[in-house]
């Protein structure tokens, strides 16, 4: 199965953004020395991370971040793996959306995930 070729899980954050990060304030140059806000732990695939997702969407600010991290590989198979971890990300967020009480928000999670599961059913 393609999940199983991920054979080496790593440690998930779930939540790492520039708050959930200290960084080394004598460093010549960004040091992270901690990690906050780790709820959202698992393990699994590194493509899985919320973070990825979130830096997988189109900006020019995001660019760099994938200069450094280094892009996914373009496979059959990790194209339809991105497609099951943005499934539950989506997931995520309609239940954050619903939260904060964004009705149009979870109304339009519903079109996004119809568009990653006929993705998926291709």
């Amino acid at each position: 199965m393609v999940l199983d070729e991920i054979t080496e899980p790593r440690l998930l954050h779930g939540d790492l953004w520039t708050a959930n990060v200290l960084l080394s304030p004598g460093a010549p140059e960004p040091l992270i020395d901690g990690v906050l806000d780790h709820d959202r732990a698992c393990w699994g695939d590194p493509a899985a991370d919320w973070s990825l997702y979130a830096a997988s969407r189109p900006d020019p600010v995001r660019d760099a971040f994938w200069v450094g991290y280094g892009r996914p590989a373009d496979t059959a198979q990790a194209r339809w793996r991105a497609l099951v971890y943005r499934a539950r990300h989506l997931g995520a967020v309609r239940l954050e959306r619903h939260r904060l009480g964004n009705t149009d928000g979870v109304a339009a999670s519903y079109l996004e995930l119809r568009a990653v599961l006929d993705a998926l059913a291709a």
